[in-house]
């Protein structure tokens, strides 16, 4: 298990994460969001002790990363997919960390079969496309068969087939009992993958919750009603006390409504009803209520007053590498 407790990184005046304290949960998908300069990499890296913290802790399986004798099998990372010497074949890249780690040979031609790159094993990764890289990241990942697995940004470079295989490896990894860590801005990946969410801003907590209660809580809900009798609809709502606003394609939308009840109530008014469904944000809409007040970085617009954070990416254009 992956634990925070008052986790804080300082970069001179600039707070990257402050008291940050979760846990991340056995058995399921957790993704890990915020917007740019969130401090979301640097506290990747806190966890695998590459940045050391100004204070608080972070531990795996109640232990800092430095004291596992053997890492690779307790916690696997990619995140970034280009630390490769240039020259390694991806054979050797991956026997050398196997051999650090006393992890039997055998297991490189595995994990080299589960991300398709055994066609490859003797290709130096200098020549790797951005997917092949990550799907070479990946299979260091899972080299020690860890009961931990974190990903930053794993279906980047990836083509729709190597999309649908990383979604369905890391949902397979959950489905075994295992902690499965993953940060990503493809809000609509995320709401296919994930089932729980750590949510900050400006290195804050803001949520750490299961997705459907992240989309309850950040977004409006209605029921959406379409029907050739448009007035009899208004007038039996009204007598009910729901308040219909124009939707798209002659619909109307009723927010906060019941389902069940407008059903009921239109069948005994003798409204004929051609749509009745349930409408609900997504992710990326609940992500941005969530967040509105935590964004550093806008298009039109320079650094917030808080200034930039070792996470930022200046403009929007710009791909963050948090």
């Amino acid at each position: 298990m992956i634990e925070l407790h008052e986790l804080t990184k300082r970069y001179g005046d600039t707070v990257a994460v402050d008291r940050l304290s979760f846990q991340v949960p056995q058995g399921v998908v957790t993704g890990f969001l915020g917007p740019n300069g969130a401090g979301k990499s640097t506290t990747m890296r806190m966890i695998l002790d590459l940045d050391h913290p100004t204070s608080g802790r972070v531990t795996i399986d109640g232990k800092r990363y430095g004291q596992l004798s053997e890492p690779l099998k307790y916690i696997g990372a990619l995140l970034e997919a280009k630390a490769v010497h240039p020259g390694r074949t991806a054979y050797d890249h991956l026997l050398w960390l196997a051999q650090s780690n006393r992890i039997p040979r055998g297991r490189v031609d595995e994990v080299l079969a589960l991300v398709g790159l055994t066609g490859v094993a003797k290709k130096r990764s200098r020549g790797f496309s951005l997917g092949m890289g990550q799907r070479l990241g990946i299979a260091s990942a899972l080299l020690g068969d860890p009961e931990i697995v974190m990903f930053d940004e794993p279906v980047n470079g990836l083509d729709p087939e190597g999309i649908l295989w990383i979604r369905n490896l890391m949902k397979g990894l959950a489905s075994e009992g295992r902690t499965v860590f993953v940060s990503s801005h493809l809000m609509s990946e995320m709401a296919l993958t994930a089932d729980h969410l750590v949510v900050i801003g400006r290195g804050r907590l803001l949520a750490n919750l299961s997705m459907a209660e992240f989309i309850k809580q950040n977004s409006r809900s209605a029921v959406r009603v379409r029907t050739p009798h448009v007035e009899q609809l208004l007038t039996a709502l009204h007598s009910a006390g729901l308040n219909a606003v124009p939707g798209p394609a002659a619909s109307y939308e009723i927010e906060d409504g019941d389902l069940a009840h407008i059903g009921e109530l239109a069948a005994s008014h003798g409204v004929t009803l051609h749509e009745l469904s349930p409408q609900q944000a997504s992710l990326e809409e609940a992500f941005m209520q969530m967040t509105a007040d935590s964004v550093q970085y806008q298009a039109g617009g320079g650094p917030s007053p808080a200034g930039p954070g070792p996470d930022a990416a200046w403009g929007t254009g710009w791909k963050e590498k948090s």
